[in-house]
């Protein structure tokens, strides 16, 4: 039996993830301070967030839309969650306001592009490799 990653499901769990980790991570860890430890809006740590959010994403658009659908418009709205993402990092007063939609249109993007994958399962235009 051979082991399949499902990188949609994988790009859907870091996205959720990810919205929880910016709306309950301060809340939880707004003692660490006490102990010297300070991790919230670490941009390191928010930059490697996008990073891997980036990575998974885009290997999970570019699968689907190779070896299933060949359609643009899952890449669209990942492209757009990934824009708003970064932007976020240069309006902290209104970061929330901006990861909320980049959460969903991520999300979005790796539902439909699950979706089409199962729809279309195979389906060869003349430009598959495979």
């Amino acid at each position: 039996m051979r082991f399949r990653i499902n990188w949609d499901a994988l790009g859907i769990s870091a996205s959720i993830a990810c919205a929880i980790h910016c709306a309950l991570l301060p809340l939880f860890l707004s003692s660490l301070p006490l102990f010297g430890i300070n991790i919230i809006h670490h941009v390191g740590f928010e930059i490697g967030m996008i990073a891997l959010a980036f990575a998974i994403g885009s290997y999970s658009m570019y699968h689907g839309f190779k070896k299933h659908h060949h359609s643009i418009q899952p890449w669209l709205l990942f492209s757009a969650g990934i824009v708003l993402l970064a932007v976020k990092q240069f309006f902290l007063t209104v970061q929330i306001w901006i990861l909320v939609p980049a959460v969903i249109l991520i999300i979005a993007a790796h539902i439909q592009n699950h979706r089409a994958c199962r729809i279309h399962n195979h389906a060869h235009h003349d430009d598959c490799d495979h």
